[in-house]
């Protein structure tokens, strides 16, 4: 109870209460303080509920109180009954007002909201009567149809709200894709314009379109193909699981005998059977007289605090009425009567034994079934995880003794590892030891030497001693890098012997080549120079030939006068003795080069 006075009185100082209580002013509140605390707490939940209780009738108080209670599903405690819990609710009595302020304030922000749905979700009843009018039927029905229509609106806001969008960023990427769309059409139209100088493009286009579907149609293929080979391995092991417990029932079965099963069935079905003649028709009895205690109750008009007095008025009288007849029952005190409720007390014993021991086999029964329920979701879980079946019986059993024969070879690596660390403290230990003593003759040494004089002999010497011992490394490296620049020279010369050997033939007919070179060269130039002179001959003639000719040109000209035809047939006679005079240089130049050909032979030409 402290504990919840304490949630209560924290939950009350902070926002948007803010009442500045602690434990000592919240526990000495007046009863009417005390209800105007809760109705502030139901205001926060339902701004409807912000009234002043100094200002409303007891009764009105509780019927409105009672009433959003009811639509905030809020229970009792399971040992106060609706008659109690109203009334305390009318008093202000604090064992009631405070679970309710608990469960209140535990729960605020949910209450808020089933208190906002309850605005528009609590149906109005309409009496049958008046549905008989048209009008009222067709407004009726418009009523539902926006009712449903708010709770589909509804849970797709909750929907948005939970999915983690916020406005801001949906009209990003609105914005966004609007721009990756215009550049996508721009694109398109650059690509359209591209493709229409291509010969048969719409053809093309066509193929690029179809390829397209079939691309797509593959992917569909390749996802249900994947869908597929998943609901075989599933299936698969769903008949592994089947065949396992088929085993495990043939197992069962084979190890039962009839009188067994025969028991075992006859205890099932008294119990079933005690749990329908008895149990149940008992509880179904109960539940009915409460049901009709709480329709009667709930039919009843609001009770204001004269109505409280009277009921108590009442159930004193019928109180004292009861203890006078158990008075005169026993000042009667029959023996027999006696004996009677002695057995009767015991059947009623046995009675509620024989029920306590019947739902204490049905809450085993239940726990039974949940805990193999839970046991087929761990094994299929496991089975899912690694593929592996749950080891059971012989195997269970064998997989035992091969983890006790691990157990013990891990014990004994273990224990080797155990003695390895202890040997490896011992050494580190007398490491430090010898470390110390070292230290220790070291500093006598050197007190030592500074008595005789000779103070830093020992640091020399070991520096002496480093030197000569890097000085033979040294010494080795190089007597090793000697021995491998000999060993690489010697490589090298092996290599050039057998480049040698290899390249001689090729020298030697390079030797050949170069000297019948020189001879044709110097072959080639004699015949030059006499194809030089021969030329020089020729052109001469030539010249002489063609003033000879520009002469008789002349003397025919001014012999003959100007006659076009004539003009005519000299300007052809000039240009056939012009071609007779290139063919001419031409089969001279031919039959010298002929001449050189024949005379240097085919191997000259090669070369």
């Amino acid at each position: 109870m402290s504990d919840q006075i304490k949630f209560i009185v924290d939950n009350l100082n902070k926002e948007p209460f803010r009442k500045n209580y602690n434990l000592i002013t919240f526990d000495s509140l007046e009863p009417m303080q005390l209800l105007q605390v809760l109705n502030d707490v139901l205001a926060e939940i339902d701004p409807k509920q912000v009234v002043d209780i100094r200002e409303e009738m007891p009764e009105q108080t509780a019927k409105r109180m009672l009433s959003l209670l009811g639509i905030l599903k809020y229970k009792p405690p399971g040992n106060a009954t609706d008659i109690t819990f109203r009334q305390g609710l009318v008093i202000g009595s604090k064992p009631v007002i405070y679970p309710v302020l608990h469960w209140l304030l535990q729960r605020t922000s949910e209450l808020k909201k089933r208190a906002y749905l309850a605005r528009f979700l609590i149906k109005l009843e309409v009496p049958s009567e008046f549905l008989q009018d048209e009008t009222v039927a067709d407004t009726n029905k418009q009523y539902e149809e926006l009712m449903e229509a708010f709770k589909t609106l509804h849970k797709e806001c909750e929907q948005l709200k939970t999915s983690g969008f916020s406005t801001a960023e949906i009209r990003r990427d609105i914005s966004a894709m609007e721009e990756e769309k215009d550049q996508l059409i721009k694109r398109v139209e650059r690509l359209k314009k591209r493709v229409e100088t291509v010969q048969n493009h719409q053809r093309m286009l066509k193929i690029a379109r179809q390829l397209r579907v079939e691309k797509e149609r593959e992917e569909f293929l390749v996802q249900q193909k994947q869908e597929q080979k998943n609901q075989l391995f599933h299936a698969v092991q769903r008949l592994q699981r089947i065949q396992n417990q088929l085993k495990s029932m043939r197992h069962a079965a084979a190890d039962a005998k009839p009188e067994s099963l025969m028991k075992r069935l006859e205890e099932e079905i008294k119990f079933n059977s005690y749990m329908v003649t008895e149990k149940f028709p008992k509880e179904l009895e109960s539940k009915k007289k409460e049901l009709h205690f709480l329709q009667k109750v709930v039919s009843e008009p609001a009770m204001g605090h004269s109505d409280l007095l009277e009921l108590e008025s009442k159930i004193n009288e019928i109180n004292t009425e009861i203890n006078q007849l158990i008075e005169k029952k026993m000042m009667r005190n029959e023996p027999i009567e006696g004996k009677l409720s002695l057995y009767r007390q015991q059947a009623s014993i046995i009675s509620r034994k024989k029920e306590a021991k019947a739902e204490e086999l049905q809450e085993a029964k239940e726990k039974l079934a949940n805990l193999e329920r839970e046991v087929s979701v761990k094994t299929n879980q496991t089975r899912e995880f690694d593929g592996t079946e749950v080891l059971k019986g012989d195997d269970f059993k064998r997989y035992v003794s091969k983890l006790r024969s691990k157990s013990t070879v891990f014990k004994k690596k273990h224990q080797i590892i155990a003695g390895f660390k202890a040997e490896f403290g011992l050494l580190q230990r007398t490491e430090e030891l010898l470390k110390q003593r070292h230290e220790n003759i070291q500093h006598q040494l050197q007190t030592i030497e500074d008595k005789k004089g000779i103070s830093g002999y020992s640091y020399t010497q070991e520096e002496l001693e480093r030197v000569s011992a890097l000085k033979t490394e040294v010494d080795e490296m190089k007597g090793r890098t000697l021995d491998d620049m000999s060993e690489m020279v010697k490589k090298l010369n092996s290599l050039v012997s057998e480049k040698k050997s290899a390249l001689a033939p090729v020298i030697k007919e390079l030797r050949q080549l170069r000297q019948k070179c020189q001879e044709l060269t110097q072959e080639c130039d004699e015949k030059k120079s006499q194809y030089d002179s021969c030329a020089a001959g020729l052109e001469s003639n030539r010249s002489k030939l063609e003033q000879k000719l520009r002469e008789k040109q002349k003397a025919v000209r001014e012999s003959h006068g100007p006659n076009m035809k004539q003009a005519k047939m000299w300007r052809d006679f000039e240009q056939l003795m012009e071609c007779k005079k290139q063919c001419f240089l031409k089969q001279q130049s031919q039959t010298s080069i002929g001449q050189v050909i024949q005379e240097g032979g085919e191997d000259r030409l090669i070369l």
